[in-house]
């Protein structure tokens, strides 16, 4: 098993400045064969106030979730059985971002072993995929919007087998009493949420597609925010599965079923019965740097966001950030120079290090980054930027895009052992495939390869293979305090925009020291995707003329990434659920 211990790093630690009432938010009861009644329920009201709370605490995007977690702690369950709870009642009222048929990225820390493990439960390609996979038995390129909803994307799905994993490790409540609240949701009814009702509105050609007609009116237009649904066939499956386990998912009748549905269709997949039954999680060491004089730790590679995340947290310590005033433009070209610097490095080398050698000691050493930081002008933006040179160690291998959208959910959960968990889930894609098999949507994570594999002849290095997993902007993170204990537990849903999201909320907390739900809530600025953005309708949108002065090519647009984050201090819990889409912190 590949874990860490987390030695102290020397600081002061910020006092709550008062305990307040924990504040809960709810829309309701939670479900897709769905269907919908037009029962509505009153909208969350806003809190003021970050959630406090000081035995345990859960932030999720979506309030029924974070209650199921919340409950399950209650009940003396650990921080996996909270996440377990959480994930399956996701997979219901949040279908369009994870569940079952996705992939996972799992940050743990185990307090009695004082040990930090990353568990890659990433999605992976079947065995029998062809790297020539975007093409016709003609040879034609099928079109990006026709492939990206078909079998032929979908990877072999490793959620359950994760959670399952840690269950059996770090779980103390029964297996089948975890997936009560989601079943109970799903039979019961759930509220259509808000971010779910914005995402419907943005595909709507989905009321023309069978398997989600019900989240539409007769006219085609999403039902209402509210509208209470319900997924019976989903709630089968969830009943199977905390009756038989995770096997009952990944062997027998229901892997057939699977297999047959992904590898039907006009451009079908590979993915078989086998490919199910030997899914392995893999158990990663985590990458960990000093900065802003705390210990930073997050996912390695395939993980690649987790990298970038480190390397521009590193970056902006050296560049000083906190010298300038939160929304300043001094700021914001800091945090869009480090953001470029990290995102060249990431799309040159960062691959599945079971199919190639990826140096992330190299890419997060001291001097490494002391160079990388000295590339940054105070005044100007770079014309160019490019992947940092790792003195022979590997050989450069062509850059490469891969596809990302603003989809993906984020879980942050500590429980009254102080173990602590920082997950990130997804099918990819907003409705990943669109493919359904009894409730549960599989994932679209084979469009996170290269989406063009060779340059100059060359492969790149996250180019298809079979059983190898594409690499992902999921960032789950943790950072430790003086004591050696974790300090903030954060990490995003949001495709490219992950990364960028993460570091600035974790900015505001360790270099401006804001709390955690000033430090979410900020006006976001990235960089990721070749293209620099400020969030509309906020003050970054403001600085687009100064930045632009500086060198800079900003664009306004929405920025929807989610984070979830909670904060630890002697006296209690701080969390915040992020209000880009449906976030609530809950705790006790």
């Amino acid at each position: 098993m590949f874990s860490m211990r987390i030695r102290s790093a020397a600081l002061s630690q910020r006092k709550l400045s008062a305990r307040t009432p924990v504040l809960v938010g709810l829309l309701g009861a939670t479900a897709l064969g769905l269907s919908a009644c037009a029962h509505q329920l009153q909208p969350v009201q806003p809190v003021s106030q970050p959630t406090v709370a000081h035995d345990f605490m859960a932030a999720t995007a979506n309030p029924m979730a974070s209650r199921a977690a919340s409950d399950v702690l209650q009940k003396g369950g650990s921080a996996v059985d909270a996440a377990i709870a959480a994930q399956m009642v996701l997979a219901v009222v949040e279908p369009q971002a994870s569940g079952l048929g996705g992939g996972s990225t799992i940050l743990y820390w185990d307090k009695a072993a004082d040990r930090l493990s990353f568990f890659d439960g990433l999605a992976s390609a079947p065995s029998g995929m062809h790297r020539d996979y975007m093409h016709d038995r003609n040879g034609v390129r099928i079109p990006e919007a026709i492939l990206q909803r078909t079998g032929r994307v979908v990877g072999v799905p490793g959620t359950l087998r994760t959670l399952a994993l840690l269950h059996e490790r770090y779980g103390k409540l029964p297996w089948s009493d975890l997936f009560q609240p989601a079943i109970s949701a799903a039979r019961g009814g759930f509220p259509l949420a808000g971010y779910l009702h914005l995402v419907l509105t943005e595909r709507p050609e989905l009321a023309k597609e069978p398997q989600f007609s019900a989240y539409f009116d007769g006219s085609g237009q999403p039902l209402p925010k509210g509208t209470i649904l319900h997924n019976a066939d989903l709630a089968g499956t969830l009943e199977h599965v905390a009756h038989d386990g995770a096997e009952y998912f990944y062997t027998g009748a229901f892997a057939k079923k699977l297999s047959s549905a992904v590898t039907s269709g006009a451009y079908p997949g590979a993915l078989s019965p086998a490919d199910l039954k030997n899914y392995k999680v893999r158990e990663r060491a985590p990458l960990c740097v000093t900065a802003f004089n705390r210990r930073i730790c997050s996912a390695a590679p395939p993980v690649a966001g987790g990298l970038s995340v480190l390397q521009q947290l590193a970056i902006l310590d050296r560049l000083n950030i906190g010298q300038y005033k939160p929304g300043s433009v001094e700021a914001a070209h800091l945090l869009l120079e480090a953001s470029r610097l990290a995102e060249a490095d990431r799309r040159k080398y960062a691959a599945d290090p079971d199919y190639t050698r990826v140096d992330t000691a190299a890419m997060l050493d001291p001097a490494y980054l002391d160079r990388r930081a000295k590339l940054v002008s105070t005044g100007e933006a770079a014309s160019r930027v490019v992947a940092g040179q790792l003195a022979g160690k590997l050989a450069l291998l062509p850059s490469s895009d891969p596809m990302t959208v603003p989809a993906t959910t984020h879980l942050s959960i500590r429980d009254a052992s102080g173990n602590a968990l920082s997950f990130t889930t997804t099918i990819n894609l907003n409705f990943g495939s669109d493919i359904i098999v009894d409730g549960v949507v599989l994932n679209n994570a084979i469009t996170n390869f290269a989406s063009h594999p060779f340059v100059n002849g060359q492969p790149a290095a996250n180019i298809a293979a079979p059983g190898k997993r594409p690499i992902t902007t999921m960032s789950p993170t943790i950072v430790f305090g003086q004591n050696g204990q974790p300090e903030v537990i954060v990490g995003a849903g949001g495709g490219a925009r992950i990364i960028d999201s993460v570091v600035q909320t974790l900015v505001g907390y360790l270099a401006w020291g804001q709390n955690i739900r000033t430090a979410i809530e900020q006006p976001r600025i990235g960089a990721q995707n070749h293209a620099e953005e400020l969030e509309q309708g906020t003050s970054a949108a403001g600085l687009a003329s100064a930045l632009s002065a500086m060198g800079h090519h900003p664009k306004i647009d929405v920025m929807n990434a989610a984070v979830q984050g909670i904060t630890i201090h002697p006296d209690g819990l701080t969390g915040w659920g992020d209000p880009h889409r449906d976030g609530v912190a809950v705790g006790q």
